[in-house]
């Protein structure tokens, strides 16, 4: 987010010595990260990359009293870190700690992503990194809930089992049988077959192609129903950044009045030319005719 909404920051930057503190530590932080802020500058939301490539927004409050208090944080992780603060702490420094969280759940998104591409998993909806639980498919009458330690994803999980009284009496009987037959070197999913004594299902192809559903900038499944909107009323998601590690859907009303806000997009035609919100990588999408 740069240009014109950072232009926007200098102007409140004038006003006050909180919002000259806030200008300049979004500054050190970078304003190629900042996704959104409010108009007030007490709420921040920043993109921040893993090392797998994956996208991470890291919402900031800020009180009246800051520095002083830290500021409070969210983010969609399985849970969140005890921020270190001190009255000479900046925002950069929630920032680097956040990125350290991130560097220590690698291994748990890594098994999740291969749960969800491996198995068979029902209701599989996007974003879901704050989640540790997936329900898989075991059989046309039978589902197991497993819950992931996000702190060692590789143990034993927990379990739930729903389904038919014999199905899920012959699955609980083969769970306690076997469960100490769990090992932590072995993949995630021969481990579960062993134990369930079955072949587990792959994904399905819908399940494959399934395009995200919820929008990255209006975060909803649809647009609401409006006639300004012509033909893209009431309508879901219809546009998907290409970078596999992102893979962020948008409502194409949404993406091109984002891209219309940032000075450096560019138009061919009725073909609006930018970058993701959330990864950066080059994104285009044509621009809707409105009523």
């Amino acid at each position: 987010m740069e240009c014109a909404d950072q232009k926007r920051c200098q102007e409140l930057a004038k006003s006050s010595s909180f919002y000259r503190r806030i200008y300049s530590e979004v500054e050190e932080i970078g304003w190629e990260h900042l996704v959104r802020f409010g108009e007030d500058l007490r709420l921040l939301s920043f993109r921040v990359k893993d090392k797998k490539g994956r996208v991470h927004i890291l919402q900031i409050t800020l009180d009246g009293t800051y520095p002083n208090h830290p500021p409070s944080l969210s983010a969609d992780v399985p849970y969140l870190f005890s921020l270190k603060w001190s009255i000479n702490s900046r925002l950069k420094d929630a920032i680097q700690q956040f990125q350290k969280h991130l560097e220590k759940l690698q291994d748990f998104w890594n098994l999740m992503d291969d749960i969800d591409h491996s198995l068979l998993v029902s209701d599989l909806r996007y974003p879901q990194r704050a989640l540790s639980h997936r329900q898989l498919n075991i059989s046309n009458d039978s589902y197991i809930i497993l819950s992931i330690d996000a702190n060692d994803p590789i143990s034993l999980p927990d379990c739930r089992f729903l389904g038919s009284d014999s199905g899920v009496e012959r699955l609980r009987a083969m769970w306690r049988k076997n469960c100490k037959r769990w090992m932590r070197d072995k993949p995630f999913s021969e481990n579960l077959a062993h134990m369930l004594d079955i072949q587990l299902h792959g994904p399905s192809s819908i399940q494959q192609t399934d395009p995200q559903t919820e929008c990255g900038i209006c975060y909803a499944q649809y647009l609401p129903i409006d006639d300004e909107l012509g033909d893209k009323s009431g309508s879901g998601t219809d546009c998907t950044c290409e970078n596999n590690s992102c893979s962020r859907a948008f409502h194409s009303v949404c993406l091109g009045d984002w891209l219309r806000s940032i000075t450096t997009t560019r138009q061919s035609f009725d073909v609006l030319f930018g970058n993701c919100p959330y990864c950066s990588d080059p994104i285009a999408v044509k621009m809707n005719t409105r009523k």
